[in-house]
C-alpha cells in the first residue's frame, strides 16, 4: 500500500505557495495598512475610552467634553488640500513626536518648544483593533478640497481671469 505522506508533503507545499503568490495587504509601493478591517463606530468610542478627547476634537462629531486638565484642543478631521493617508493618521497615534502640530507648538512657552513631546499617554495602552479602529474613525473625518480650477484641453493654458 502506498503512503500518503508525499502527497500530504506536495499538497502542503503548494498551499503555502499559493498563499506567497498572493497578499492582499501589499501593493505596487510596497505594504498597505490594512484598514478595511476597521470600525468608525468603535473608533470613536476608543478614541474616547483612551482618552484622546482630552486634548483633541473631530471635526463634525460631538464627544464628551473632558473631565479635567486639557493641555489643548486640536481638532482634527475637517477640509484639508492633501489627503490624510492611513500611514500619516497611524504614524501620528503611535509615534507623535514625528511631527508636533504647529498649532500645538504655538500654545507652549518660547524656551519649550524646541524640547517638548506629545502629551498622548494613552497610546501605550491601546490595543491593536483599538488602533485599525481610531484610525478608520479619523480618517472618515477628513474632507479633500478639490482644486479650485479646472484645466483647459490639451495643451491650453486655462482662463483665469
Amino acid at each position: 500500500m502506498k503512503s500518503l505522506f508525499p502527497a500530504v508533503r506536495a499538497l502542503m507545499a503548494a498551499a503555502m505557495l499559493a498563499g506567497c503568490a498572493t497578499d492582499m495587504n501589499t501593493t505596487e509601493e510596497g505594504f498597505r495598512f490594512p484598514i478595511v478591517m476597521g470600525d468608525i463606530a468603535k473608533g470613536r468610542e476608543a478614541f474616547i475610552a483612551l482618552g484622546c478627547n482630552r486634548c483633541h476634537t473631530v471635526n463634525g462629531v460631538e464627544l464628551p467634553a473632558w473631565q479635567g486638565d486639557s493641555p489643548a484642543a486640536l481638532e482634527l478631521g475637517g477640509e484639508v488640500i492633501h489627503v490624510k493617508t492611513y500611514g500619516e493618521l497611524l504614524t501620528s497615534i503611535i509615534n507623535p513626536n514625528h511631527v508636533l502640530s504647529g498649532d500645538y507648538l504655538a500654545r507652549l512657552p518660547r524656551g519649550e518648544r524646541g524640547r517638548a513631546d506629545s502629551p498622548m499617554p494613552f497610546r501605550r495602552e491601546m490595543t491593536v483593533e483599538q488602533l485599525v479602529d481610531i484610525v478608520t474613525f479619523l480618517n472618515s473625518r477628513y474632507v479633500l478640497l478639490a482644486p479650485a480650477y479646472s484645466p483647459g484641453p490639451a495643451g491650453e493654458m486655462p482662463d483665469y481671469q
